[in-house]
């Protein structure tokens, strides 16, 4: 057998060149390839040479494989495309205004050592290199479509204006206009609501390419509005619009990815896309904080009534009489509801002026300070000024008021109509800090966490900026979640980056839309209502996803089949009770114990008050856990754990009090009854049998007769 092993051997050494041979393509017959291939060979002979000399041309080259090194030459050299955003002279402006980039001559994204020496790139033609020249119509279309933007950023926006403009560039051709008109027509505002017209722009839109088209379309598959459902579809479209750049799209990504909805769970998918908005957010924040975001629950309101979260009319003409007859406090108290919005209230600086002047000229330091950020910041309806800003600031400073000692602590910072002083800006932030003023700990926390000023320190920029987010304060979020998320002064945890940045994002300007869609719930406008909770709850809004589940557990969206609307709402309330919201767990057990939308499953049902009850501790929760034990529902029955709970319920809520005491009564009943079965007695019943109210009601109609008899009125004796 030995010989067999030799003759192997000689064979493999005669197929061992044919093997190590170049694998190429047949060389065509023209001369200029074949020096290519020529050249191709002296490259990599002179590559060969270079390693057996151990020279090292570039630590980027990584060995090779078999199949590509198989005549000894060097590794393929991994080369970073090139990043052409940076290349702003090879921006071009398409027939869209968007802008495209061009890959000129010299810019082809091959490095030169890769590239042949005599093999040129061809020239693009001349009219390729020049700026699109956009048509008349096209123009005008552009035009309409600024103009309407510009009446949608102001304060007090002119939406029916802005919209007359907008379907007149629709007309024009105009895609970005078609976008807004598409989410009119499918929000009903200020539009009338039409989702056959709303679909149809948004396929068009997608077919072209456009970001907005994508979105639309992936929110119609994911919620089944005029569509079929199909989270595989929406999927798709969410993803093509969260690529090509679009805020809401890279939210709903976001939210998915961090909540596991219909793809899994992966915290880092989460944590960029949530950076992405959160960065554009943070951009968009001025000195003042921007308008408040009104979060009101449907449920809550539902049990507390509407004067919760809204003021009413009546109250605000109350207060209006009171500052208009000198009353300070009534003055501050208007000013600030004016300038930051919320609780019904529209944004409105010239009535926050208004009452704002009224209250510094009687002396009052909060009034003057807030005059500064306004002329600080500035606005469409107030011109910006930094001598008056500082002015008010400088006074409301000299009264001790922490907002204006923070004003002028901005002004000193950023040189806003003063010389740049670090010095002093850094003592008026922390003589605002110290009062617990939620700017000034904001300012100190980027002082240290960039050495402006002060010696860098990440430890005390994380102490400041997460006593700034205390107060809610958007930015101090956004820096958290920076420094969570790239290890900056603390630990790494993309957990909690993800929470800072997704809080972040939903502070965002669309956030308006919860208002929004609350005040066409008022006006029992239910379809167009519940269209703007569901693309809320679509971005992650946990409120947006239980005031859906609200509507449609009250069958209140005509829209939607009573039968179908109890599995959306079980979904709905899913979502929000998986982001902490209590009242939302104890809905979804609810809809197991009783089979709303679901089979009934008792330790289902069981298991998501027992979650509510020792994460959030509700008191509903531990109540219904205590009937559960009480009746051996999904679990033993056990009256002793029935008891804790109960007891448990009344120490959570002072409402709960009067229920537990009825459901004590009953469960001593109980247990005195379960007693007495057990007790030498216990053959009484079985003689009464089934007859033991027939009874009961004949020795309570003899105690009462008894009672009756010896209260009856007595006659009295005659007088002789």
């Amino acid at each position: 057998m030995r010989y067999k092993t030799f003759l192997t051997l000689g064979l493999f050494g005669l197929l061992l060149p044919i093997i190590s041979c170049d694998l190429q393509a047949p060389p065509t017959t023209t001369n200029n390839n074949n020096n290519v291939n020529n050249k191709d060979r002296d490259a990599r002979d002179s590559t060969k040479n270079n390693n057996e000399e151990g020279v090292e041309d570039n630590k980027e080259f990584t060995p090779s494989s078999p199949d590509v090194q198989g005549d000894g030459s060097g590794g393929l050299k991994i080369v970073q495309a090139p990043d052409l955003t940076k290349d702003k002279d090879n921006l071009i402006e398409d027939a869209d205004g968007k802008l495209r980039y061009l890959i000129l001559e010299g810019n082809s994204g091959i490095t030169p050592d890769l590239q042949e020496e005599d093999d040129e790139v061809p020239a693009l033609p001349e009219n390729l290199l020049e700026p699109v020249e956009l048509t008349p119509t096209e123009k005008e279309a552009a035009e309409l479509y600024e103009s309407a933007q510009q009446m949608l950023v102001k304060t007090r926006p002119n939406k029916p204006e802005a919209f007359k403009l907008l379907l007149q560039a629709v007309e024009k051709g105009n895609h970005d206009a078609k976008a807004l008109v598409a989410w009119a027509n499918l929000f009903g505002n200020p539009l009338p609501q039409d989702f056959g017209d709303a679909k149809e722009m948004f396929e068009e839109l997608a077919a072209q390419g456009h970001h907005e088209g994508h979105m639309g379309l992936g929110f119609l598959y994911a919620t089944g509005l005029s569509v079929n459902a199909s989270q595989a579809r929406a999927l798709v479209h969410y993803t093509m619009a969260a690529v090509g750049g679009n805020t809401w799209a890279q939210m709903v990504m976001a939210y998915r990815y961090w909540g596991a909805v219909t793809v899994p769970s992966v915290c880092e998918r989460a944590l960029e896309y949530y950076r992405l908005v959160a960065e554009k957010v943070s951009q968009g924040v001025s000195f003042g904080g921007g308008a408040a975001i009104q979060r009101i629950r449907l449920l809550d309101e539902h049990e507390n009534g509407y004067t919760s979260a809204i003021l009413d009319n009546d109250l605000i003409e109350y207060y209006e009489l009171l500052a208009e007859k000198g009353d300070v406090q009534a003055q501050v108290g208007l000013g600030q509801l004016h300038y930051q919005g919320g609780r019904g209230v529209d944004l409105d600086y010239q009535k926050a002026m208004h009452y704002f002047t009224q209250a510094a000229n009687a002396g009052n330091a909060i009034a003057m300070a807030y005059l500064g950020k306004i002329y600080l910041d500035g606005s469409d309806e107030v011109k910006q000024d930094n001598d008056t800003a500082f002015k008010y600031f400088k006074k409301a400073s000299e009264l001790n008021n922490p907002v204006g000692l923070s004003g002028l602590g901005l002004m000193y910072l950023y040189g806003r109509g003063v010389d740049k002083d670090y010095t002093k800006a850094q003592k008026y932030f922390l003589a605002a800090a110290e009062q617990g003023w939620v700017d000034g700990q904001l300012q100190l926390g980027n002082m240290y966490l960039n050495g402006i000023g002060v010696v860098q320190d990440y430890k005390m920029a994380n102490k400041y900026f997460t006593m700034a987010s205390h107060s809610g304060h958007v930015l101090a979020y956004y820096n958290l979640g920076q420094m969570h998320a790239q290890g900056t002064g603390t630990m790494r945890s993309c957990p909690t980056a993800v929470e800072f940045f997704k809080n972040v994002a939903e502070r965002g300007r669309w956030g308006e839309l919860l208002m929004q869609a609350h005040g066409d719930y008022r006006n029992k406008k239910s379809n167009e209502a519940f269209t703007q909770y569901a693309l809320l709850a679509e971005l992650g809004y946990e409120v947006a996803q239980s005031n859906a589940a609200f509507m449609l557990e009250r069958n209140e969206v005509p829209l939607i089949e009573q039968s179908e609307g109890l599995e959306r709402a079980l979904l709905y309330w899913g979502r929000g009770a998986s982001q902490g919201y209590s009242a939302a767990q104890v809905k979804v057990g609810d809809y197991h114990y009783y089979g709303h939308g679901t089979a009934v499953d008792y330790e289902v049902a069981a298991s998501h008050y027992r979650l509510a009850s020792e994460q959030q501790h509700n008191a509903q929760a531990m109540f219904n856990l205590g009937y559960m034990h009480e009746q051996g529902l999904g679990m033993q029955q056990d009256i002793h754990l029935a008891k804790r709970c109960y007891d448990l319920a009344a120490e959570s809520s002072p409402d709960a009090k009067v229920p537990v005491a009825l459901a004590l009564f009953k469960l001593n009943l109980m247990f005195n009854l379960q007693n007495f079965q057990e007790s030498p007695f216990a053959g009484f019943s079985e003689v009464v049998g089934s007859n033991w109210d027939l009874y009961l009601i004949m020795t309570l109609s003899g105690f009462l007769a008894g009672i009756v008899y010896f209260r009856r009125p007595q006659q009295q004796p005659a007088q002789g």
